[in-house]
Parts: C-alpha cells; sequence; structure tokens
C-alpha cells in the first residue's frame, strides 16, 4: 500500500479521536451497517480529496466498507490532521497523501497520486481533482501543476481517453467547487456528471451555516487568544457560511458588520440586525475580519493600507485568494510569524496587520474543522450521492446535479431519529387539502 503521511506513529492518538467523533455521527454509522452487508461499491475506485480530518475519516472508512478501494489527498495544504492519516493507513490499510503543512509541490504529488489511482469516481471539496481531470482531458497543460502535466503528458492518446472513459462521475462538497463545475458545464466541457452535494439541505444549511459559524470563530480565537466582546468584526459574504460567522461572533458580544456585493443578502444582513457597508468604509473601523465568498483579492491593499493598527485578517473561504497577501507582502517594510498560525505585517506607518493561517481556511489551519454531529449529515450526502452515482451513472447526463431529494429527506428523518426528535404526520384530510384546488375554503 502507498502513502505519504507524516508520521505512522500517531496511528494510536488518531484512533481515539476518530472514535470520538464516531460518537456523533449516528447517521453515517447506519449507512456503514448497511454498506457492509451490500457492498454498492464493489469493484469501484474512489479517488477523494478532501480535508483529511476525524469526519472524513469516518467517511473513507464508510464508502470501504460498502467495496469501494479508497485513496485520500488532502484538498488544502493546512487542513489535515497528522494523527487522523496515520490512523487511517495503519488501522484501516486506506492509502492517504496529505501532510499538514505540506507545501505547493507536494500539495500537488499528493494530488497526482490520487489521478494515478485511476478512479471510477472522484470527491472532491473544491473541485482541485476534478478540475485536474479535466486539464489532461481538454490537454490545458499550461494550467496544471508540472509534474500532474508531465505525467498527463506521457500518456498516449489512446491511454489517456482510457483513463478518463473509466470515470463515471463525482460528488463535490462546497460552494467554491460548485461554482468551478457550474462553469464547466456552462463551457459545455464537463467530461462526466456530477452530484452537488453542496446544494442539499441537509449539507448547507447545517454544516455551512453552524459547522462554519462555530469552527471559524473557534479557529480564530483559538489562533488569537483575543476577546470578541466589543470588537467589531467584518464578515465579508453573507451566504449559508456568512451567516453562520456572523451570527456566532454576534453570539460573543462583537460588533458585526456585513460586506455584501448582492443586494438581497444585504437586505437580508440589515434585516437580520447587522450593519451593512462597503468593505472600504468597513477597513478602517474593524478589529477583526474574515472573509467567506468564494472569489478573488476581496480584501486588497487599499483596505489593508486604511486599517487600524493590530487589525487581525482570516479567511474562511475555500481557497487563500480571497485576500491579496501578495500586496500586502508588497507595501509591509517587515514581516514576521508571532505566534503559531499568526504572521505579524508591518507596515511603513508602524502599523501592524496580522494575517491568520497563511489566509487558508482558519477553521480547519488553526482549529479541527466542522464538529462531527453536523460532518454527520453532509457525508451521509457524500456516501448516498456516491451510491446513487453508481447505480444510476448509465442514465446520467454530463452535467451538475443537485442531491435528489428523496436522500436529502432520508438523511433529515434519521437525524431527527436519532437525536430522539419526533414530528408530525399529515392526516388523509390535510394532504387531501394540500393537493387539490376546490378546497380552498
Amino acid at each position: 500500500m502507498d502513502y505519504d503521511i507524516k508520521d505512522i506513529t500517531l496511528a494510536g492518538e488518531g484512533r481515539l479521536r476518530i472514535e470520538w467523533a464516531n460518537m456523533s455521527m449516528p447517521v453515517l454509522k447506519g449507512i456503514k451497517e448497511r454498506f457492509t452487508r451490500e457492498k454498492p461499491f464493489e469493484g469501484f475506485r474512489f479517488s477523494a480529496c478532501l480535508h483529511v480530518t476525524t469526519e472524513t475519516a469516518a467517511l473513507a472508512k464508510t464508502l470501504k466498507a460498502g467495496g469501494a478501494e479508497v485513496v485520500v489527498c488532502a484538498s488544502n495544504p493546512l487542513s489535515t490532521q497528522d494523527d487522523v492519516a496515520a490512523s487511517l493507513v495503519a488501522d484501516d490499510e486506506i492509502s492517504v497523501f496529505a501532510i499538514k503543512g505540506e507545501d505547493h509541490q507536494t500539495y500537488y504529488s499528493h494530488l497526482l497520486s490520487a489521478l494515478k489511482h485511476k478512479p471510477h469516481l472522484t470527491m472532491d471539496d473544491g473541485a482541485d481533482l476534478v478540475g485536474a481531470l479535466h486539464f489532461i482531458a481538454l490537454e490545458k497543460w499550461d494550467e496544471l501543476d508540472p509534474a500532474i502535466c508531465e505525467w498527463g503528458k506521457n500518456m498516449s492518446n489512446k491511454e489517456r481517453e482510457a483513463f478518463l472513459s473509466e470515470v463515471i462521475g463525482g460528488t463535490e462538497e462546497t460552494t467554491t467547487g460548485v461554482i468551478r463545475l457550474r462553469s464547466m458545464e456552462k463551457d459545455k466541457v464537463l467530461q462526466f456528471p456530477i452530484i452537488s452535494v453542496n446544494d442539499a439541505n441537509t449539507k448547507h444549511l447545517f454544516d455551512n451555516r453552524y459547522g462554519t459559524g462555530q469552527s471559524t470563530v473557534d479557529g480564530i480565537i483559538r489562533a488569537t487568544n483575543r476577546l470578541l466582546a466589543g470588537n467589531t468584526f467584518v464578515v465579508s459574504g453573507y451566504g449559508w457560511c456568512g451567516r453562520g460567522v456572523a451570527l456566532r461572533a454576534k453570539g460573543h458580544g462583537a460588533h458585526v458588520v456585513i460586506c455584501e456585493v448582492d443586494p438581497l443578502r444585504a437586505l437580508e444582513a440589515v434585516m437580520d440586525g447587522f450593519q451593512v457597508m462597503p468593505i472600504a468604509k468597513a477597513a478602517p473601523l474593524g478589529d477583526f475580519f474574515c472573509t467567506l465568498t468564494g472569489d478573488i483579492n476581496v480584501i486588497r491593499v487599499e483596505h489593508f493600507q486604511e486599517m487600524k493598527d493590530g487589525a487581525i485578517i482570516s479567511n474562511s473561504g475555500h481557497f487563500n485568494v480571497e485576500l491579496d497577501l501578495a500586496g500586502l507582502s508588497r507595501i509591509a517594510v517587515s514581516h514576521r510569524p508571532i505566534r503559531e498560525f499568526v504572521e505579524e505585517f508591518t507596515l511603513e506607518d508602524k502599523r501592524r496587520i496580522y494575517v491568520l493561517g497563511e489566509g487558508r481556511l482558519i477553521n480547519l489551519a488553526a482549529a479541527e474543522g466542522h464538529p462531527s454531529s453536523v460532518m454527520d449529515m453532509s457525508f451521509a450526502n457524500q456516501a448516498l450521492s456516491a451510491e446513487y452515482m453508481v447505480r444510476e451513472y448509465a442514465k446520467m447526463e454530463k452535467k451538475v446535479y443537485p442531491v435528489p431529494q428523496e436522500i436529502d429527506d432520508r438523511i433529515a428523518q434519521l437525524k431527527l431519529k436519532a437525536m430522539g426528535v419526533e414530528i408530525d404526520s399529515l392526516t388523509p384530510q390535510q394532504k387531501e387539502y394540500l393537493s387539490s384546488w376546490e378546497m380552498g375554503t
């Protein structure tokens, strides 16, 4: 078995932390028990480019229980939990290619290892894996990392076609990846069907809002040990992730400012009781900043130049491109690490700006990512969507599909049952009333 991790001797610690996470993942546990009996993935190879956390371990073990041959690589250089990676290799014989803090070259070498697995089905968090597959398919060599480019170029056309023809489909976990995939579909270059797990109600209404909200604030506090109460906390982006962070920051006593480009979301933020303004106006006011937009250069040089001494900058969008860190480096006269996950940039006038976690996902760089109870639903969607894909791929077009409604509803029902919560059912009369146009009064 091939793998590349930090230290195999960390497996014992990882095993215990995975066990702890599993206690809060009853829905995925039930799916794993069924997969163990039915083996829906027998004969299928899976390559998963995900954050290597305790919750991802539970998913990987579930897929393997279903008969899949699984390889896991990291979807972010700072999100890997090294003890979890060690446990997956040592205890479950799952190939893992992930090391916390890996450099650019190592990150893409690990992505290449996942490609060399020649997957039938991909699982992505940010679409890096499926993106690389498509660049190879379209021979966009200038867009590829050199190592992946060399591997792709060394294949004959026949080998490349055979490699790509084996991919039946994929799943995508996060908003940023879905944006990229929908762009590929729009440009008619998408080579196989993808199920957007992020679109499931049991994913984004809970994972994005409650998971990102709690874990992001947790990461900021762990990295800084600063008090949020009484400070101004600027949130860029009021999607479900931004809503969650704003809610949790407010709960800590911060004065929360929202920056948005979408008028509807901005209006929602106002109605939710937050102050809304452009980032240019918020820049001199904020003590803490966090971007969650999925876009590039949300906080730029002109904003850094207006910030107060001691401003703390973080990102919880998928890629670190939301912060113009190259621009900040250009205007800084010096910079130094001052705490773990905290880098100090000093400007010419002696003002100091602090960047957390290299601008990468702060909830995974400095904390542990989303709590397992919320990832229970997200990864149940992944597992059941993969099962659906394996069963139905021959009927699917080269499009981005939502999670089937019956899967979404089933996961909600299973989660409520696991929580000991009962709900009402419609009576026959109520069902008739809702389905009839003749019973208006």
